[in-house]
């Protein structure tokens, strides 16, 4: 079909059971390129292209924007990551 397509995308990301190593990640993609990326890690959004630059430029503009994806990894990441893996753990 013709058109544009757009989405965002949020991740956890983790490999050990204290979640030491969580990361949150927040993609955004036209046409399934992504162009725009913020990483908790990093603490800030890094453009993958031409736009994705400008919109990170304006982006990192919002030092309590940052802040609020930044406690993401508590608030969302840590939060959920706990409830699933209990609920995957018991089951084994």
């Amino acid at each position: 079909a013709d058109g544009y397509y757009v989405y965002g995308m949020s991740e956890c990301v983790y490999s050990t059971s204290d979640y030491s190593d969580m990361v949150f990640l927040q993609s955004y993609s036209f046409n399934k390129d992504v162009f725009l990326q913020f990483n908790s890690t990093v603490g800030k959004f890094v453009g993958l292209t031409e736009l994705g630059v400008k919109n990170a430029e304006n982006f990192n503009k919002d030092p309590a924007f940052l802040q609020q994806l930044k406690a993401r990894v508590d608030t969302f990441c840590r939060h959920n990551a706990q409830i699933w893996d209990s609920s995957v753990r018991d089951k084994t």
